[in-house]
C-alpha cells in the first residue's frame, strides 16, 4: 500500500485531522518520520483526529448557543471587589453542575459583570460538548410570541428543552404580561430536573414575584427556579469603568 493510496482512503473517510498529521508527518523526511516507533504514529495521527473532530464540535456549539459576548471562566477577574468567590466559579468549571441538572442564578447591579459571567460558565458547558444557548429575556420571549403567530410554539419550546444549558440574561428588565408568564412557567416546567438553566438579573430574587405578576404564577414559576439553584449575589462598582 503506498501513501497516495492511504492519502486518498483517509480523504473519502473523512479523517481530515489524521490526514493532515499523516501528510505533515510524511513531508517531515526520514528524521522525523523515524522518530516515531509504531505505536506513537498510530497514537499521534488518533490524537490529530480526536482533535479535529473536538474543534469542530466546539465551534458548531458555540455558533449554535448565540453567545452575545465572548467570555470563558479564564478570562473572569477574580481581583475585583464584586463579592465572588473564586472557589465557587472553579467549582463550576467542571460543568457537574450541568450533569446534576442543577440552575445558578447570579444578580447584581448594572455592570457588575452578570452577563460575562453567565456567559462565561455556559461557555465552558460547550469546552465539555453540553449544547447551550444563549437569549436575552426579552428578545427570547417576543421570539416566542412570534411563534404562537405562526404555529411553531411548541416547536420552539422543544428546541429550548434540548438545550442542556439555556441561559436568560436581563431577566425582568421589562414587565412580564401573561403570556410571557405562561411562557416562562412552561419553560421551567419542561427544565426543572431535566436540564440546567442560568439566570442573571439586576434585580435581587425577593423581588422576582412582584416583577413576573400574578401571585399564583409567580409562586410556580419561582418554586421551580430559586429553591435548589446556586446563587452568586454580586455586589460593588461597575466593571465596566475598569473594562469599558
Amino acid at each position: 500500500m503506498n501513501n497516495q493510496g492511504t492519502v486518498e482512503k483517509m480523504q473519502q473517510m473523512k479523517l481530515h485531522g489524521m490526514l493532515r498529521a499523516f501528510k505533515s508527518t510524511m513531508e517531515g523526511g526520514s528524521k522525523l518520520k523515524n522518530s516515531f516507533t509504531a505505536d506513537e504514529l498510530l497514537a499521534h495521527l488518533i490524537d490529530a483526529e480526536w482533535d479535529e473532530r473536538y474543534n469542530r464540535k466546539l465551534a458548531r456549539l458555540l455558533k449554535a448557543a448565540h453567545f452575545r459576548y465572548q467570555a470563558s471562566v479564564e478570562q473572569i477577574d477574580f481581583q475585583l471587589n464584586r463579592n465572588l468567590d473564586k472557589n465557587t466559579i472553579l467549582r463550576f468549571s467542571d460543568c457537574n453542575w450541568i450533569r446534576e441538572r442543577q440552575d445558578i442564578i447570579i444578580t447584581g447591579p448594572t455592570g457588575a459583570g452578570k452577563s460575562f459571567l453567565a456567559t462565561a460558565v455556559a461557555h465552558q458547558g460547550c469546552m465539555y460538548g453540553f449544547k447551550v444557548l444563549y437569549a436575552n429575556c426579552a428578545k427570547l420571549f417576543s421570539q416566542l410570541n412570534m411563534a404562537k403567530a405562526d404555529g411553531s410554539y411548541i416547536k420552539e419550546l422543544n428546541k429550548l428543552q434540548n438545550r442542556d444549558v439555556l441561559v436568560i440574561d436581563d431577566f425582568g428588565l421589562h414587565p412580564f404580561d401573561a403570556p410571557m408568564r405562561l411562557a416562562l412557567l412552561e419553560i421551567m416546567e419542561d427544565r426543572h430536573g431535566r436540564k440546567s438553566t442560568v439566570i442573571a438579573s439586576q434585580f435581587p430574587i425577593p423581588k422576582w414575584h412582584q416583577i413576573i405578576g400574578e401571585p399564583t404564577i409567580a409562586d410556580a414559576i419561582c418554586d421551580r427556579i430559586t429553591h435548589h439553584a446556586h446563587r452568586i449575589e454580586l455586589k460593588g462598582e461597575s466593571v465596566r469603568k475598569k473594562y469599558p
